[in-house]
């Protein structure tokens, strides 16, 4: 038998809740089977649950997870967990509040707050950072605490599928070393980054264009407290931000192909003791040298994976087995958080009174592909631009990296616009295109008047290539969130 996580006895139970309970147990039949109980896979069986749905979530290792993403919540992450009722998952783990960024352009600094004006029932928008574990540890006991949820430490193998029809029936596992089952009219795989089952659904493979090299500080100090900091300079950015009372983590992005990288100069240790090292506040320096001493340093790919669809009856892929951005911006617990709240409101039993109804369920999961655009599509395009600037390693992307850098210096609506953005407080699609333009206008103007009054001819077609080079950056992303 499986090891079953159940935190209330069944005389405590309402008849059908008590129902349910047992045939979760002795029956592995649910309203639902989620695989994966990271921060949306918890979230969303805590939420299903309060609606009334039975729940089983599987997880092939309930030990605190440790990764080095998925440690910055954005403000809009913040306003879904209060949507969900789980806002006290963020108490008792040290988490850091976050006001704003600082952006470090070869060390000259730039203040990017979120926008006051933007703030919640009087509120000052504000995002946590912390310890991903601890966090995800507190959304699992969440989902351990209701009558309607089953957590069980198994590992996913395979999905059972109709043989006639192709509906997805459940979930073949391993649990304590034994093959087991789990049936439910709607299997969810949230299994991460690494889904194992993505590809029986989509085409799309995740693209890697570079990793995250990261490393955890002990008692440094950030230039502006309470804030995330970008680093730019002639490498590829550099994140710092605080996720404990004594901890800071720096994520370092290295390209594949970094010369400096490679085997014969050091490997990524090399590269981060001669080059990101000179590069950063003089108040890290010392706390980083340490660090790559004596510490831990891992990696993490950094994965674009555009949505698609889900079109298979008795399934739904959710998270990052569905949709990935560069991590650049910290959007994607944001953007799962905002999924679920809106598989709240489609998947509700005034909407599917049974989700055995695979017809009615794919035209609400049809409706969440188009409706979460209005976020997420925000996120995962200013992800991938944003990044495609900051590591710009050549004249048309620097001259756009140094206009996005003095569009920020300009203040008001020229910071607002673009970090409301980022946020996820401002979710609309055509706000992040009227603000990259601007950019890149504005990039071009100062690419002109920085060059010789003799030089105009030519730096007028560059400047053609400038603007070139930004629709060549976002339109493929734009095109990417259009597709069904």
């Amino acid at each position: 038998m499986p090891t079953v996580l159940e935190t209330t006895t069944s005389s405590l139970l309402a008849p059908t809740l008590q129902a349910a309970a047992i045939r979760r147990k002795e029956q592995h039949a649910a309203d639902v089977i989620i695989i994966g109980a990271g921060i949306l896979g918890s979230a969303l069986a805590v939420t299903l649950a309060r609606q009334g749905r039975s729940v089983i979530l599987l997880e092939k290792s309930l030990e605190e997870p440790d990764r080095i993403v998925g440690e910055l919540l954005q403000p809009g992450g913040v306003q879904a967990l209060e949507e969900l009722g789980l806002r006290d998952c963020l108490n008792d783990i040290d988490a850091i509040p976050v006001y704003g960024y600082e952006v470090s352009y070869y060390k000259t600094p730039v203040h990017i707050p979120y926008p006051a004006n933007a703030a919640k029932e009087g509120r000052k928008p504000e995002g946590r950072s912390f310890h991903h574990g601890r966090f995800v540890q507190k959304l699992r006991t969440a989902a351990m605490r209701e009558d309607n949820v089953t957590v069980i430490e198994s590992k996913a193998t395979e999905l059972v599928r109709n043989q006639y029809t192709g509906q997805i029936l459940g979930v073949k596992c391993i649990t304590a070393g034994q093959p087991d089952y789990y049936f439910g009219a709607l299997t969810v795989v949230a299994d991460g980054y690494g889904s194992v089952f993505r590809k029986e659904f989509s085409t799309r493979a995740p693209l890697v264009r570079s990793k995250f090299y990261g490393l955890e500080l002990i008692d440094t100090k950030l230039p502006r407290p309470s804030h995330g900091h970008v680093v730019l300079s002639e490498n590829a950015p550099v994140l710092l931000y605080q996720i404990g009372t004594r901890e800071t983590r720096i994520l370092v992005d290295i390209p594949e192909g970094t010369p400096s990288a490679t085997h014969a100069n050091g490997g990524a240790k090399g590269h981060l003791a001669k080059v990101v090292l000179p590069s950063l506040p003089v108040g890290v320096q010392k706390s980083f040298q340490e660090a790559l001493e004596n510490g831990k340093l891992r990696s993490m790919p950094n994965s674009w994976l555009p949505p698609t669809t889900n079109k298979t009856p008795g399934v739904m892929l959710l998270g990052d087995a569905l949709n990935m951005r560069h991590p650049l911006t910290g959007g994607g617990m944001t953007a799962a958080l905002n999924d679920v709240v809106l598989i709240r409101n489609l998947l509700a039993q005034e909407m599917v009174p049974d989700l055995n109804d695979t017809s009615k369920v794919l035209a609400q999961l049809k409706r969440f592909h188009w409706q979460r655009k209005g976020l997420t599509s925000v996120i995962n395009i200013l992800a991938q631009a944003l990044y495609s600037l900051f590591a710009a390693d050549d004249y048309q992307l620097q001259a756009l990296q140094l206009g996005c850098f003095r569009y920020f210096q300009l203040g008001g609506n020229c910071v607002d616009g673009p970090v409301g953005l980022l946020a996820g407080i401002i979710r609309r699609p055509f706000v992040l295109f009227y603000h990259f333009f601007a950019v890149a206008l504005y990039g071009m103007w100062l690419y002109i008047v920085q060059s010789p009054l003799w030089k105009l001819p030519l730096t007028m077609i560059q400047c053609v290539s400038i603007f070139w080079k930004a629709c060549v950056v976002i339109f493929p992303f734009i095109f990417s969130e259009l597709q069904a």
